[in-house]
């Protein structure tokens, strides 16, 4: 690998080294944890807001102000979860940071590990919008505790999701992250399920059935490369700006932007 593709690599998050094709088939049981969001709010006994570093801002400069327990921001109806960043700023909240834009970040109170996942959502596409379906473990140190992005995608490169894995030695810092990327063009405007199975030899993860990510546990190296054998929690959220997503600049035109959850389920294995 040239030390180009590795700054690129580091600089966008994203990765394409571990592309894979195969089929990928949702259990036929019932699920071990599933929110059909049927309520008419966020169920805050599956889910909590974080909020930890509005104060300080959030990590990869990005730019929003996650609110809690806020409809404006998140909310629940007709069967489904919507997640909306807005351009305003909240600053007379004690926890304000200085954000031109509210957003919202979910993680689940439930730690999930082994298992199929799938989350049938609709994506936001405006320019400097970041959503993104993924996993982190409650304690560790980043990045050798691990991280699993399911599903990410910028605005400014709409339409192309991405799923990325990040060890101590295979990480986005070092531009050694393990990725895959996937064109799906109806992917703001009509539902998609992004799925995720993970087996203490593999992680595999695809669209609508369809594997383009398989990154093997075949790698030496410990923990340091494969820290995934313990329960991580599945984070919700749609970022503003940031490294990435605001590689080409925020347009402020095109808000709100919001991302639409139809059900997060899990089986576990």
């Amino acid at each position: 690998m040239t030390l180009i593709l590795l700054i690129a690599q580091a600089a966008s998050l994203g990765a394409t080294n571990h592309a894979a094709e195969a089929a990928m088939v949702v259990p036929r049981i019932r699920p071990t944890f599933a929110d059909e969001f049927a309520g008419r709010a966020v169920d805050t006994r599956r889910w909590r807001y974080d909020t930890a570093r509005n104060r300080a801002g959030w990590h990869n400069n990005e730019k929003q102000y996650y609110a809690a327990d806020r409809a404006e921001n998140a909310r629940v109806a007709d069967g489904a979860l919507t997640i909306a960043a807005r351009r305003e700023r909240l600053d007379r909240a004690p926890d304000f940071g200085g954000q031109d834009y509210t957003s919202a970040r979910l993680v689940s109170r439930r730690a999930m590990g082994y298992g199929f996942y799938e989350i049938r959502a609709k994506l936001p596409c405006g320019r400097g919008i970041w959503p993104a379906i993924w996993m982190l473990p409650d304690s560790g140190k980043w990045p050798d505790a691990g991280e699993i992005d399911i599903m990410e995608m910028v605005g400014w490169d709409a339409t192309v999701v991405h799923a990325t894995l990040h060890t101590g030695a295979y990480n986005h810092a070092k531009g050694t992250q393990r990725g895959a990327r996937k064109v799906v063009p109806t992917a703001c405007t009509a539902w998609h399920r992004y799925q995720l199975d993970w087996r203490p030899d593999a992680i595999t993860i695809g669209v609508d059935d369809r594997a383009f990510l398989r990154v093997a546990n075949d790698r030496p190296g410990g923990a340091q490369a494969w820290p995934f054998t313990r329960g991580y929690q599945l984070i919700l959220n749609v970022a503003v700006g940031g490294d990435w997503g605001g590689k080409e600049g925020v347009d402020d035109a095109a808000f709100p932007q919001a991302m639409t959850v139809d059900y997060v389920r899990h089986w576990a294995r």
